[in-house]
C-alpha cells in the first residue's frame, strides 16, 4: 500500500466532513487520518481490506498489528 500525501487528513476534518473523506478514499483507495499531526487510523475501502490477506477469523487487534508491521516506516516516515 502505498499513501497518497492528497490522502492525508486531520481527524478534526475526518470527524466534520466524513463523506468527504469517503469520496477520498473512492478516489484513492486509502486515507490516513493524522492525530497530532502524526498517522493514527488508516480508513481504506472494505473491498480493499480484504484484498490485503486477512484471515477471516483474524481479530482486530490482530489486523491493526499487521497493518502496523507491514507499514511501519511509512507511518514513521510520515510522522516526520
Amino acid at each position: 500500500m502505498q499513501i497518497n500525501t492528497n490522502s492525508l487528513v486531520s481527524i478534526t476534518e475526518a470527524n466534520k466532513n466524513f463523506s468527504r473523506i469517503a469520496k477520498l478514499v473512492d478516489m484513492n483507495g486509502a486515507a490516513v487520518i493524522l492525530k497530532n499531526n502524526t498517522p493514527r487510523y488508516v480508513l481504506m475501502e472494505y473491498s480493499q481490506f480484504e484484498k490485503e490477506e486477512f484471515a477471516d477469523t483474524a481479530t482486530v487487534c490482530e489486523v491493526g498489528e499487521k497493518i502496523m508491521k507491514r507499514y511501519m516506516s511509512a507511518f514513521k516516515e510520515l510522522a516526520k
